[in-house]
């Protein structure tokens, strides 16, 4: 049984990765009439999305209770505004990844866009040296040359890029380039951080999420 979650599991995630990319894609290029939707619109209706996600598992967690549901926000976010302060930079950075993602699909392939943020793996495996002191085996960093060579492979001019050349500009490439490189940076150190914070508390990982998402809004409205 346990077994068989973890493939629907990773068959799940997958599926949300791939079709996410391609839709996000899809969106930002398609030609229509009228003017196409703020970036930082989807930002926010992602967000909302997440903060009533959590909210409701902190319901159930609280066994269904309104009143231990608003007692458990109360006490853990309002009555300790130190712990709630540490997300602001998390989240910042969350903001500015996800805006970020917006600008890379809009000017990079989505295949191309997929592998190069994959880089993400190396930046946190990085991070978490730096930061967790975590220690990393001879295959671990085998498996990241490896990885840092494919996305090279990816990036290497080649001829069919001549005929989407008419699509894409190579001055839009860069720009695209640049943005999932920043967020992939920008997601290895929050997502270490965010990390970090959770193992020094006490508090649930959903009213982490809350505390991250509050902050998040704020400048993506």
């Amino acid at each position: 049984m346990s077994a068989n979650l973890k493939y629907l599991s990773l068959g799940i995630l997958v599926f949300q990765t791939t079709s996410l990319v391609l839709t996000m894609r899809y969106s930002r290029t398609l030609k229509e009439e009228g003017p196409r939707y703020l970036s930082s619109t989807a930002v926010v209706v992602a967000e909302l999305l997440k903060i009533t996600a959590c909210i409701l598992l902190v319901y159930k967690d609280s066994k269904c209770s309104l009143r231990a549901l608003n007692r458990i926000l109360h006490d853990e976010i309002l009555n300790k505004p130190m712990e709630t302060l540490k997300l602001a930079i998390p989240s910042g950075i969350y903001t500015l990844q996800n805006n970020l993602l917006y600008v890379a699909l809009s000017n990079l392939d989505a295949a191309t866009y997929q592998v190069t943020y994959q880089l993400k793996i190396l930046t946190t495996a990085l991070f978490s040296v730096s930061m967790l002191g975590k220690k990393l085996g001879v295959y671990q960093w085998l498996s990241l040359v490896i990885l840092m060579t494919g996305v090279a492979f990816v990036q290497w001019p080649s001829d069919s890029q001549e005929l989407d050349s008419k699509e894409l500009s190579a001055g839009s490439q860069f720009v695209g380039l640049m943005a999932v490189l920043t967020a992939c940076f920008s997601s290895g150190f929050a997502g270490v951080y965010f990390e970090k914070i959770l193992k020094e508390t006490k508090q649930s990982v959903w009213i982490r999420n809350i505390q991250l998402v509050s902050f998040s809004l704020e400048p993506s409205l």
